[in-house]
């Protein structure tokens, strides 16, 4: 102890062990006990913006009281986030790649300049997720990830429904097969509540992976965002970041190449969205661990698929949660040898530990329609494809929640911007066969990759499920379903063979071959880019133009910090 009183174990002593600091701790309300205690910073990211994020004061509230209780010294503050859901087929969508990593950085910023000894993240809408963890990552202190949970489905016409079914039913509403009147009530009946996205979309796809990868508790991601059981999961956090903080316990000593296979593992077997390839490569630069885009591919072809919820199937996140939650799914995994439960969790315990320790219903009783035994799999890989070809030659990819033998050649459609083929997609201008090509959507030309979920759930809408394919160097939504092909690597403005791609070109996307090529030679690719010029910025200051020049390629992340690409 010091002259007064403060334990210099604890960073935190460098700032309570100074009067002025002290003082200004005073008018806020601490007191001696907790000036002498672990400081442990609550990220929360609360908004009235998006149902995913409005009900986080009451998630941070909790774990603020678990912290308090624990003996810890809680010190909440706030960050930002960009509603992916309300944004959607907009040019503001460009922002959330972006406020991953303003998320991350502002979140290792307060922890840096107030010197905490601890984190609980708390995440709510698809962005917060990574970003959150990025910064545990980084900041390498003692830390707990908690999600916010998951919305409710809404009900129409006797059936659970989700935002997945509203933004598809734009493009039913566009061919004159559904009335104003009944997209209107759809509209009105789909989000009842607080919570991220139901189904298997990105939120509840990093949610889960934050379990098997080591960063929150098991068991903690399936709970409903209005529930008590969703506050008892954030008291804990909250207890759990003070038993890590005696334990010195950091991300460092539970992240390994291992803990990000499983990761992998439980996205393929779940049929995790597309945006978990790109967020993983994101943590696994932040931790310094080597993981390629290839890896997705080896994990996905040795794991089985046997969770079928929304998009692909009809359930969502509270029926995972009703038998038992992700853990039920982790369990068959590692008992089929499929992730490895000798890896760390953030309890100090391993995968399989952590497994014993929970109160599951035994296998044999567990009745749903949606989750099935590694032995009789809805597919025998994993719902995540690697495609490359001469469109794609550092990788792009697919999540596959149809038919896995999918063959289409097909004819390009080309479009600079998602704008232009919205336009054409909503004015009826799609033939079976076309494959719609989105270009200039990519990290940096974007910037910022939007999401393509207005356009492909307009094309899904008009029941182009299977007939029309798409390829872009921009992103897709968890919710995204049907042949399209996101990520493309290199993207068009930085050279990639996507900026040379013409209307008329023959395209073949072939899933059992892992390819995707344009029917053009070598010599014809050398050609056009001759007379190929890079577009202009499409923003020359502001917050768009930093990330845009900062962002790396979508093969490796996305990153924007220094030394990681």
């Amino acid at each position: 102890m010091d002259d007064n009183g403060q334990s210099k174990k604890y960073r935190s002593s460098e700032v309570t062990s100074r009067p002025p600091a002290r003082a200004m701790f005073r008018a806020m309300g601490y007191d001696d006990e907790d000036l002498a205690s672990p400081m442990v910073g609550v990220a929360n990211p609360a908004a009235d913006i998006t149902p995913c994020n409005v009900h986080l004061d009451a998630v941070a509230e909790a774990a603020v009281a678990g912290i308090d209780e624990a003996g810890g010294m809680p010190i909440e503050f706030g960050t930002i986030t960009i509603s992916d859901g309300i944004s959607m087929g907009t040019e503001g969508m460009k922002a959330s790649l972006i406020s991953r990593e303003v998320i991350a950085d502002s979140v290792e910023l307060v922890a840096f300049g107030e010197r905490m000894d601890a984190l609980v993240t708390i995440a709510g809408c698809d962005k917060n997720l990574p970003g959150m963890m990025m910064a545990a990552i980084r900041t390498d202190l003692p830390s707990v990830f908690c999600y916010g949970g998951s919305i409710r489905p809404g009900t129409h016409e006797g059936r659970e429904v989700t935002i997945q079914n509203v933004f598809e039913a734009v493009g039913t509403h566009a061919e004159s097969k559904m009335s104003d009147e009944e997209l209107d009530t759809l509209e009105r009946n789909a989000c009842p509540g607080a919570g991220a996205c139901g189904g298997m979309f990105t939120a509840n796809t990093m949610a889960s992976i934050s379990e098997a990868i080591g960063l929150a508790p098991l068991g903690s991601a399936s709970a409903l965002a209005e529930s008590t059981e969703r506050e008892a999961v954030a008291r804990r956090a909250g207890q759990l970041a003070l038993d890590a903080v005696a334990a010195d316990r950091k991300p460092s000593d539970m992240l390994s190449r291992a803990s990000f296979e499983n990761a992998i593992a439980l996205q393929v077997a779940m049929g995790g969205s597309t945006n978990g390839v790109l967020h993983l490569l994101a943590m696994a630069a932040e931790a310094g661990i080597e993981l390629g885009i290839g890896a997705f591919d080896e994990i996905s072809q040795r794991t089985p698929k046997i969770v079928n919820l929304q998009p692909g199937g009809t359930r969502v996140m509270k029926d995972l949660h009703e038998i038992g939650g992700v853990p039920v799914v982790i369990r068959r995994l590692v008992e089929g040898g499929y992730m490895d439960g000798d890896a760390m969790t953030v309890t100090g315990r391993t995968v399989s530990d952590e497994l014993d320790a929970l109160d599951l219903p035994n296998d044999e009783d567990i009745e749903a329609d949606f989750l099935r035994s590694t032995n009789d799999p809805f597919h025998e890989e994993g719902a995540i494809r690697i495609l490359t070809g001469n469109v794609a030659p550092d990788g792009a990819v697919l999540k596959v929640t149809g038919q896995d033998d999918f063959v289409l050649e097909g004819t390009a459609r080309v479009f600079d911007c998602e704008e232009d083929a919205m336009d054409a997609v909503e004015g009826g201008e799609l033939d079976s066969g076309d494959v719609i090509v989105i270009r200039y959507e990519g990290p940096r030309g974007g910037p910022g990759m939007r999401e393509m979920l207005a356009v492909t759930a307009a094309v899904v809408g008009q029941g182009h499920d299977d007939d029309v394919g798409m390829l872009t160097d921009g992103r897709f939504s968890g919710a995204t379903r049907g042949p399209m092909i996101g990520h493309i690597a290199p993207e068009a403005y930085a050279g990639g063979p996507l900026a040379i791609v013409r209307d008329g070109d023959a395209i073949t996307i072939d899933i059992p071959e892992r390819s995707l090529d344009v029917d053009l030679s070598q010599d014809e690719i050398a050609d056009r880019f001759e007379a190929w010029e890079r577009p202009d910025p499409q923003y020359e200051t502001g917050v768009l133009a930093k990330y845009g020049a900062l962002f790396g390629s979508a093969a490796r992340g996305a990153v924007t910090n220094p030394h990681q690409e």
